[in-house]
């Protein structure tokens, strides 16, 4: 399965490869380099963390390139329409309570921004819906809750 990236989302995620690559591995190997200058590497707490941060840069920049190889590139929605990747869309809950919310990719994704992951079960919801439907959106199978669509921008 692929995960499915905007181009910005790409761009983003290259932009932080090259400064893991080109800055934060040269500033570890330097910290290592230095702490090995402390002596005994058995007792070493500098050595050891350094070794750490290396560990999970390391695992970060493979990451990033396993996503940029496998991701599939999807484009923003520009049918306002129906919901879609990008689109913001304004919502009403059952209680009356009004909210916004922008539909953006896993990677996009930023809760306390607005910005709802459209594989969440909310995102799954109200996807491919238009103004005034009424959709019920399943957490789990012991709770779910209904929103209607106001706005689709």
């Amino acid at each position: 399965m692929y995960d499915e990236l905007t181009q910005q989302d790409i761009d983003k995620m290259k932009e932080e490869l090259d400064y893991r690559i080109t800055v934060v591995r040269a500033d570890l190997h330097e910290k290592i380099m230095l702490a090995k200058e402390f002596g005994d590497l058995s007792e070493n707490a500098e050595y050891h963390e350094a070794r750490r941060a290396k560990g999970r840069n390391e695992s970060r920049i493979e990451y990033l390139q396993t996503m940029i190889k496998t991701a599939k590139i999807v484009t923003s929605n520009q049918d306002n329409s129906i919901v879609g990747l990008n689109n913001t869309i304004d919502v009403e809950m059952d209680n009356g309570k009004q909210m916004t919310f922008q539909l953006a990719t896993t990677v996009g994704q930023d809760a306390s921004n607005g910005k709802i992951s459209k594989e969440s079960p909310f995102g799954q919801a109200v996807w491919g819906h238009k103004v005034g439907d009424r959709v019920l959106v399943k957490v789990n199978p012991e709770f779910s809750y209904y929103v209607t669509i106001k706005a689709i921008k």
